[in-house]
């Protein structure tokens, strides 16, 4: 099983990159984590009809760099909200049925709306917003945490 995470984003800070890593590279290779970044559309002006056609350029470079026949899960503050414990039922269930799954993370104006409706599910890793590169390093951290409470790694303490 893979976990591909695309997120609209690129040169990110080095902390950024760092607390990414860090959890990417402790995942067993049976649940390798791979980040694509999306290059962001420039931003110019601040009208909704500007943004509007800027998530649509974003829509179409994620449509192009995602993976074929996975789980599509979009990142959203409005989405589901699980446990930890949940997350890593969750991913036991992906593992049994062989299922890749895709994370989508938006850029600061979030993501189109046609890339919301052909996602599976919308999960929310809080109800606050959270800066896109931040969501990075918190996606990758609960999937390893999850992945060690499946395991009984004793990283995750309950």
């Amino acid at each position: 099983m893979k976990f591909h995470i695309l997120a609209v984003g690129h040169k990110m800070p080095d902390w950024i990159q760092r607390g990414y890593t860090e959890y990417s590279q402790r995942m067993p290779k049976e649940a390798a984590m791979q980040l694509i970044e999306i290059k962001p559309e420039k931003r110019v002006g601040k009208s909704s009809k500007s943004i509007e056609r800027l998530l649509l350029a974003e829509s179409e470079r994620i449509c192009s760099a995602l993976p074929p026949q996975n789980h599509i899960i979009v990142l959203d503050e409005r989405g589901k909200q699980c446990t930890t414990i949940s997350l890593a039922k969750q991913i036991t269930y992906w593992m049994q049925s062989a299922q890749d799954v895709t994370f989508i993370i938006g850029s600061a104006d979030g993501l189109h709306q046609s890339i919301k409706q052909m996602a599976h599910e919308k999960l929310a890793l809080s109800t606050m917003t959270l800066p896109h590169g931040l969501a990075r390093i918190l996606l990758a951290e609960q999937l390893y945490r999850a992945l060690s409470i499946t395991r009984n790694h004793p990283y995750h303490r309950a």
